[in-house]
């Protein structure tokens, strides 16, 4: 398994696993790290909006959501594989006891109704957008979806900022870029169906 998800990644997994390009050994960070923090907390952020977006392509017809939703499926599912591989590669376990976002060093997400992180949505809400359909299903995805990546954003760049692992720092700042973009994108097509983000 160890071999197959380091082919599939290629340098990111060689840089991961201990050994640089020029050949010098590398210590694999420790488990209470931003390095190992991050790839677990972000593979768990990753994980919902992959559930939110597989949700939505069931309750729309509407190409360009459903063409929003499967972007995030296969951009988030691969980057997820890539955590769970440098987690792998460290010989760390991909779950940890410690609070989630400990290694960010700041005051405890009070986690509630299934949201463990800033910017997750709560069982409540996915449970709601279960039941909605067309339009009104496209505009509380959007709405669930922004905050999701804003959330995302801030954790990412809270681990580029402190990162000392040069791949995961490059998988962190292509983050920032995508949901940015995406971001603007989701305003957009909020606006088109006179909708609004949700309040923060």
């Amino acid at each position: 398994m160890a071999a197959a998800v380091a082919l599939c990644l290629g340098v990111p997994a060689l840089v991961a696993s201990g050994s640089s390009a020029s050949g010098s050994s590398v210590s694999a960070p420790a488990t209470d790290s931003p390095e190992a923090g991050f790839a677990r907390d972000m593979s768990t952020h990753h994980q919902q909006a992959i559930d939110m977006s597989f949700i939505i392509r069931d309750r729309t017809d509407n190409a360009e959501v459903r063409g929003l939703a499967f972007d995030i499926i296969n951009t988030q599912a691969n980057q997820r594989g890539m955590m769970m591989g440098y987690l792998d590669q460290w010989g760390l376990t991909q779950a940890s006891s410690a609070p989630p976002m400990a290694w960010m060093k700041m005051a405890p997400y009070q986690a509630h109704d299934g949201s463990l992180m800033p910017g997750m949505a709560t069982n409540t809400q996915l449970d709601q957008l279960r039941q909605l359909s067309g339009t009104a299903a496209e505009i509380f995805y959007l709405q669930l979806m922004l905050n999701h990546h804003t959330g995302g954003i801030a954790m990412a760049q809270a681990y580029a900022a402190v990162a000392q692992n040069a791949a995961e720092k490059r998988l962190a700042d292509s983050m920032v870029a995508s949901q940015t973009s995406e971001i603007q994108l989701m305003t957009n097509m909020l606006a088109e169906r006179g909708a609004k983000p949700l309040p923060s």
